[in-house]
């Protein structure tokens, strides 16, 4: 469809667009060797249609295991909710050396990066077009709609959260990753945290 210049009559949400005033960090993971856990997090959005209308996840992942560590939803495009998760993750599990996302005007918010800086947390953002830079929770959002979103019309918020919850403790738990072997993301994040402890 996208090489015939076919697309669908709606308008689909935009979960990318920066902010002309935020400012924009330099990009800090050329050619860095990613070797453990909580090395580099991640974070992006995507929304979730519903039976009637759609509503925003936020995600924040651990890049090395692929975990989701924290995630929430939102009816709106304001910074707030990203900011709760990303509150969450550092309180569950500490913080990383760097942070990865776009360029979205959520996530190059004054609250949002004060929230890293106050943890101290590097900042790290992707150029305009680097799909590659989070291309992890980019298949993430992938395997979630196709085993999650696609065969469920969630009616209401509630329903989205309990589906998405579900999922995502599936995902982290349960589900056998290709990468790992068929270790699951919560084995190889705790084996990987138990390592790092133990050399330090």
């Amino acid at each position: 469809m996208r090489r015939r210049g076919l697309s669908p009559i709606y308008q689909a949400p935009k979960t990318r667009e920066p902010h002309p005033q935020h400012r924009i960090y330099p990009y800090l993971l050329r050619h860095l060797a990613i070797e453990r856990s909580d090395q580099i997090w991640c974070a992006d959005v995507t929304y979730i249609p519903m039976r009637r209308g759609f509503l925003y996840l936020v995600a924040i992942m651990d890049w090395f295991s692929r975990k989701v560590l924290a995630w929430r939803l939102s009816n709106t495009m304001e910074a707030d909710f990203c900011v709760a998760a990303i509150e969450e993750a550092i309180a569950r599990h500490g913080r990383p050396d760097i942070f990865n996302t776009d360029q979205a005007s959520q996530f190059t918010s004054f609250a949002f990066t004060a929230s890293l800086k106050d943890a101290g947390i590097r900042i790290s953002m992707d150029g305009r077009g680097r799909w590659m830079g989070n291309v992890f929770i980019e298949r993430l959002w992938r395997s979630f709609k196709y085993e999650c979103v696609f065969l469920n019309a969630f009616e209401t918020g509630s329903d989205a959260r309990s589906g998405i919850g579900s999922w995502v403790d599936y995902y982290n738990r349960r589900r056998p990753h290709s990468t790992f072997t068929g270790r699951t993301p919560d084995e190889v994040y705790a084996t990987a945290e138990t390592m790092t402890q133990l050399a330090a």
